[in-house]
């Protein structure tokens, strides 16, 4: 799907276990961030700005920057060097490019006391573009950098489900990326190929 051409039916998600895993999943089962206004709503839903911050700058070229750092995202979390087709080159250029990424100034938090005397936080000033990417790519290096959390990265078992998250669960034995969507889909499909089994008995 083109980015920009239409709306996505679905909402992204933010289960994965890290922010650059939640970017990552924006492609599945269809292209959410096919809008500026999609990327302004997962920028905030992701929490890398406060609620409320109003993100004027975006434009198509936002899309077409979170999109490349996306494409390198993939490719460094499924990274199998042994294996056979591995390409280093490729590899090593989604690597140069997510330090670039990473590079910029993160947004500037501070601290305002509401109406209300509560203390929130917002931003010193509008972020742009770039101190968002190196948001998310700061979050990759921390990610790929982490030998514990490295060793928790799972792919999805559910059929042709693309997700990658980070297995927290007790004995590390997570198969799915949601129980309720791909874990459901494959009990549906176990029970339908034991019922077709005792059909031809």
């Amino acid at each position: 799907m083109a980015l920009g051409t239409a709306t996505a039916s679905y909402e992204p998600r933010f289960d994965c276990g890290r922010l650059c895993l939640d970017l990552l999943a924006t492609t599945h089962p269809e292209e959410q961030l096919n809008s500026v206004e999609r990327l302004r709503a997962w920028i905030t839903g992701a929490g890398c700005v406060p609620p409320g911050t109003h993100l004027t700058g975006a434009d198509m070229s936002w899309l077409a920057h979170f999109s490349e750092l996306r494409g390198c995202i993939g490719q460094l979390v499924r990274r199998e060097p042994g294996r056979a087709g591995f390409d280093s080159r490729s590899f090593e250029a989604a690597l140069a490019r997510l330090n670039e990424f990473a590079r910029a100034a993160t947004p500037a938090p501070r601290v305002v006391r509401t109406a209300d005397g509560a203390l929130v936080r917002t931003l010193d000033g509008t972020p742009g573009r770039a101190a968002l990417l190196a948001v998310v790519a700061r979050d990759a290096i921390e990610l790929l950098t982490d030998p514990a959390a490295c060793a928790s990265l799972r792919q999805c078992a559910g059929d042709n489900c693309p997700i990658v998250y980070v297995d927290t669960s007790r004995g590390r034995r997570r198969r799915w990326c949601s129980s309720e969507t791909c874990g459901n889909r494959e009990r549906v499909a176990r029970h339908r190929r034991r019922a077709a089994a005792l059909a031809r008995a």
